[in-house]
């Protein structure tokens, strides 16, 4: 098989993968990030979903992900994991780096010249200040309405029939009223204009998004690079310009095969991106098992 060549990428910045649940789309997310050749890698939360963790269920597919990203360290790419809502146990770790990979709340990066302000963005969410176990509760019920609409799209497609997203459509209804008490995108930009960000990125609400935000003191560019359960997206950033990755348009990632058959794979580069990972499971204080 005719080895794939990789597109070259400056910045990417992908969020909201849920590794540890139903609705993650692990395959997808691997096929994507090994299409591609990073120069930093930006994880803006929500990548591993400690809320809903457990120990019998968390697939191959889910840690070949994390695996992935660690071996990427070996290849000089710059790895920030920002931390979220339902990742947020590793705030504790804020700071904490080994080689290229790091910890943050949030970042500020120069990117020619701009300011880009890039955080999850959980700390604008009301429900997470004040009601963190409806939050918790609404998380749980969301994760089974996926595993509900799976069946229902095998069924529709079994039948004939296009898939249809439940859970978009009442996570949209729901976003709509709180958007109505607190409108996290102007929120976010009133904030980075405020600081003279020319950029905001964000994760947290599942909506991918790339549009100017104006108010009376000036402009932001707002990007959210939305999640890795329904819209598959992520943000690139290429030669001083933003664009919006969609999995679905991309046929080379789709296309893609993660099958070894290589028998002659060299052994010591494998060892290396084993004694990665090991190492970061060690820092971490987690048995793999």
């Amino acid at each position: 098989m005719k080895k794939t060549k990789k597109r070259k990428v400056e910045l990417v910045v992908i969020s909201d993968i849920h590794l540890g649940t139903y609705g993650c789309r692990a395959k997808e997310v691997l096929n994507y990030l090994k299409t591609i050749q990073a120069e930093t890698l930006i994880l803006n939360g929500d990548i591993i979903d400690i809320w809903q963790f457990k120990k019998r269920f968390f697939p191959k597919s889910h840690m070949n992900v994390i695996k992935h990203i660690t071996s990427l360290l070996s290849k000089e790419t710059k790895v920030y994991y920002i931390t979220g809502n339902h990742d947020e146990m590793l705030r504790k770790f804020r700071g904490f780096q080994l080689g290229n990979f790091k910890i943050l709340n949030k970042i500020i990066l120069n990117l020619d010249g701009k300011k880009a302000w890039i955080f999850h963005g959980d700390v604008f969410d009301v429900t997470m200040k004040h009601s963190k176990w409806l939050a918790k509760l609404g998380g749980k019920g969301y994760d089974l309405l996926i595993v509900l609409n799976t069946f229902i799209n095998w069924v529709s497609q079994l039948f004939g029939y296009g898939k249809l997203s439940l859970s978009k459509k009442i996570k949209n209804s729901v976003k709509s009223a709180v958007k109505f008490i607190n409108d996290f995108e102007k929120t976010a930009s009133d904030i980075a204009i405020d600081n003279n960000y020319d950029y905001v990125i964000c994760g947290h609400i599942h909506q991918p998004e790339i549009r100017k935000i104006k108010n009376q003191k000036g402009e932001t560019l707002y990007l959210n690079s939305g999640d890795w359960i329904e819209n598959l997206t992520a943000l690139e950033y290429n030669k001083k310009e933003w664009s919006l990755y969609e999995y679905a348009k991309d046929e080379v990632a789709k296309s893609f095969e993660f099958k070894d058959t290589k028998k002659g794979k060299k052994k010591d580069k494998e060892k290396e991106h084993t004694i990665l990972f090991n190492e970061l499971l060690k820092e971490f204080d987690i048995t793999n098992t």
